[in-house]
């Protein structure tokens, strides 16, 4: 690791400062009630991922949402992406973010950044950051926006290998360096898929550009990364349905883009407000315990299972990795 001060964490543990993506202030509130046996979950949500397309070009090998070049805009239309934002807004949502597939391929996106910051809400795009238009650039500039990408390994043909699209290292690595030129602070994450990949050197290579806010992640046994075809909780941070939902191209609504297999209602036919009540929260909290078993008492706090709450990066075994550490929405 480098002995400059940039802030990056891995496996839970805060590593040369604080948690990538989480600045002061930014914790989500999480409200209880009562008894354990009647705790209450929270009363609104303050973070949406919004998924509004499963179109990707590359083809990762890991990839959670199993996007690609055959996906598509799903049934959500830019009208009704609208009216979720317009909800998010009443319901407390304070931020969303832009994910895909690759968000940049959906004909709305801008609209629909724009009608994010005109309600107030900060806007983040996740971007593959392979190809970025003139029209981007602008978008990605305006104030309240922040954008994020992904980064594999220092070494070309291992980062090809990852994404299956060749030159897609030196696309990325060069708009990077464009964000950072044009003061757009990138967020970036380092996602490790297997034990032979150069994650540290492309943390240093990051570093020697000027990126300022990186993450190391671990691979999750979701879409493509899954190992078998069993819901698991393993690769979950124990923070699903506290304080942030996904809304996927279809409507559908669930705890988390990692927790795609408990689906709490679809924006299509009921209100964002009505989906994110306490009930249904507390419901998807309650079916995760369900699955988790063998939780060792005392190493979930303040309850059990999963993990550690309100948030850690798991080790793979429900136990979080370093103790608890910000929240990285």
């Amino acid at each position: 690791m480098s002995s400059r001060s940039t802030r990056y964490a891995q496996n839970g543990r805060v590593l040369g400062g604080r948690r990538a993506g989480y600045g002061p202030g930014q914790r989500p509130r999480v409200a209880y009630a009562g008894t354990a046996k009647g705790e209450a979950m929270r009363t609104d949500v303050s973070f949406l991922w919004l998924e509004i397309t499963g179109k990707y070009r590359l083809h990762r090998t890991h990839c959670y949402a199993d996007s690609g070049s055959t996906g598509t805009h799903g049934a959500m239309t830019g009208d009704g992406w609208s009216r979720v934002i317009d909800e998010a807004r009443t319901s407390g949502v304070t931020m969303v973010r832009f994910i895909g597939g690759e968000p940049t391929l959906h004909p709305d996106l801008s609209r629909l950044m724009r009608r994010a910051l005109g309600r107030g809400l900060t806007a983040e795009v996740f971007s593959n950051l392979v190809r970025v238009t003139p029209q981007l650039w602008d978008m990605f500039s305006l104030p309240g926006v922040r954008l994020a990408t992904s980064y594999y390994s220092d070494d070309p043909a291992q980062h090809e290998e990852i994404t299956k699209r060749r030159g897609s290292r030196t696309r990325t690595k060069g708009n990077i360096i464009e964000a950072l030129r044009r003061s757009i602070p990138p967020r970036v994450g380092v996602i490790d898929t297997h034990s032979d990949q150069r994650v540290e050197q492309a943390v240093m290579e990051l570093e020697a550009l000027g990126v300022a806010d990186i993450a190391i992640d671990d691979l999750r046994q979701v879409g493509r990364g899954a190992r078998d075809d069993r819901p698991d909780i393993d690769p979950l941070c124990g923070g699903c349905a506290r304080g942030k939902v996904a809304v996927a191209a279809d409507g559908e609504v669930w705890p988390c883009v990692f927790a795609r297999w408990i689906p709490l209602g679809n924006v299509r036919t009921t209100p964002l407000d009505e989906i994110v009540t306490v009930p249904r929260m507390k419901e998807a909290h309650l079916r995760l315990s369900a699955i988790a078993a063998g939780c060792t008492p005392g190493s979930c706090d303040p309850q059990c299972p999963p993990s550690c709450s309100p948030s850690c990066i798991p080790m793979g075994n429900r136990i979080p990795a370093g103790g608890c550490g910000p929240d990285w929405r």
